[in-house]
C-alpha cells in the first residue's frame, strides 16, 4: 500500500467509524505505530486535517463532523461526468442493500461524492433525490444470513444452513460450499455445491433461515463446470440444456423484444412479415412459461411442442378461472 493510499484509508476509516482506536489502524493498514504517527502528523500539518485523540472514547476522530468536508486529499480526482457516474453507481448500490448490510460501509462514499460535486450545479444530493430505483417483487432477506453468506463466500469456507424450499414446503439442514451470490430480478440467490445432495444447487437467500460458517474449506468447483450447469438453462433454473425454444413476437412487440436479452446464447431475427423470432436452449421451463404468458397475444410458441402445449394449458386454465 502506497503512502497516499494509506492517507486515504485513514481518512476513510475516520469517516466510517467516527472514532477509531489505534489498534484498528495498525491492524487494518498493517503498519507499525511509528508509521501511523508519521501519517497522522502529515495529515495534520500538511493537509490541515483536524484529527484529535478522544480519551473518553479511546480513539482518534475528527474534531467535528464539519471537518470531514474540509479535507482535500491529493491523488483522487474525478471530472464532473465521472463523479456523476459514481453518484449514480452509489445510488444503485444503496438500492440493492438488503436490510442495511452495505449501507454503513458505503456511507463515507456519500460524503466524498458530495464534496467532489458540491461545487457543481448537479450535486450528488440532488442526484440522489432525482434518481429513483424501483424494486419489483423484492423478498425480505435477513441481514444475519446475508452477512454469513458473504463472509463464507469470500473466505472460501463451508456453511451449515437451514433451508426452506417453498416449492416442496419443506425445511432441510444442509452443508454447502458457496460458489456465487447472484442478484436476479430484485432478489438474491446463492449458487453452491450441496454436500447433502452431492451436486450443484441454487438457493433463494430469503429461504435460508440460518447460516453458520464451518471451519472447513469450501469445495472448489471449476468455473467451466459452474457455467455449464447454471449458464445453459433459462433464467435461474439450472441444468444441461436439452430443449430449444422458438418464439415469434408480433411486429409491434418486436420493437422491444429485439433489444432484450432473454438468454446469453440466444439467436434473434426478423422474418419477412416483420415478426421477431427468438431462439435459445433451455432445460426447465417454469420461469420461461411465466415470461411467455406475460406477453399474452403478442407472442406465439413455435417450438418445442411440449412448451407450446404447456402455455396453451396455462391460458385455458386462466380463462376457466374467469368463467
Amino acid at each position: 500500500m502506497s503512502d497516499m493510499q494509506r492517507l486515504h484509508r485513514i481518512t476513510y476509516l475516520l469517516q466510517a467509524k467516527k472514532c477509531v482506536p489505534l489498534v484498528d489502524f495498525l491492524n487494518e493498514l498493517e503498519i507499525s505505530k511509528a508509521t501511523f504517527k508519521r501519517d497522522l502528523e502529515y495529515l495534520r500539518s500538511r493537509l490541515n486535517a483536524p484529527i484529535v485523540f478522544d480519551r473518553f472514547q479511546g480513539g482518534y476522530r475528527f474534531e467535528s463532523l464539519d471537518d470531514v468536508q474540509k479535507i482535500e486529499l491529493p491523488g483522487l480526482w474525478f471530472s464532473e461526468k465521472e463523479a456523476t457516474a459514481l453518484a449514480l453507481m452509489h445510488q444503485l448500490l444503496a438500492s440493492l442493500d438488503k436490510g442495511g448490510l452495505i449501507g454503513p460501509h458505503i456511507e463515507p462514499l456519500s460524503t466524498i461524492i458530495d464534496n467532489i460535486l458540491g461545487q457543481h450545479q448537479a450535486s450528488a444530493k440532488e442526484l440522489r433525490k432525482r434518481i429513483k430505483v424501483l424494486p419489483m417483487a423484492q423478498r425480505k432477506t435477513t441481514v444475519q444470513s446475508f452477512a454469513e453468506l458473504g463472509s463464507a463466500l469470500l473466505n472460501r469456507q463451508r456453511l451449515q444452513i437451514t433451508y426452506y424450499a417453498k416449492v416442496k414446503n419443506e425445511t432441510t439442514q444442509r452443508e454447502v460450499s458457496p460458489q456465487h451470490l447472484i442478484y436476479y430480478r430484485d432478489n438474491w440467490y446463492l449458487d453452491a455445491y450441496c454436500h447433502l445432495r452431492d451436486g450443484l444447487r441454487s438457493f433463494a437467500v430469503d429461504g435460508i433461515h440460518s447460516a453458520v460458517i464451518l471451519n472447513q474449506k469450501a469445495k472448489e468447483v471449476p468455473e467451466k463446470e459452474l457455467k455449464d450447469y447454471f449458464g445453459e438453462s433459462y433464467g435461474l433454473f439450472s441444468g444441461k440444456a436439452n430443449k430449444r425454444a422458438k418464439l415469434r413476437f408480433t411486429p409491434e412487440q418486436a420493437r422491444w423484444i429485439s433489444t432484450e436479452i432473454w438468454h446469453q446464447d440466444q439467436v434473434g431475427y426478423f422474418d419477412g412479415e416483420g415478426y421477431y423470432i427468438l431462439e435459445f436452449n433451455y432445460n426447465q421451463d417454469p420461469e420461461l412459461v411465466m415470461d411467455i404468458l406475460k406477453y399474452g397475444s403478442a407472442v406465439e410458441v413455435l417450438a418445442p411442442v411440449s412448451l407450446r402445449k404447456k402455455v396453451i394449458e396455462q391460458l385455458e386454465d386462466a380463462i376457466a378461472g374467469y368463467k
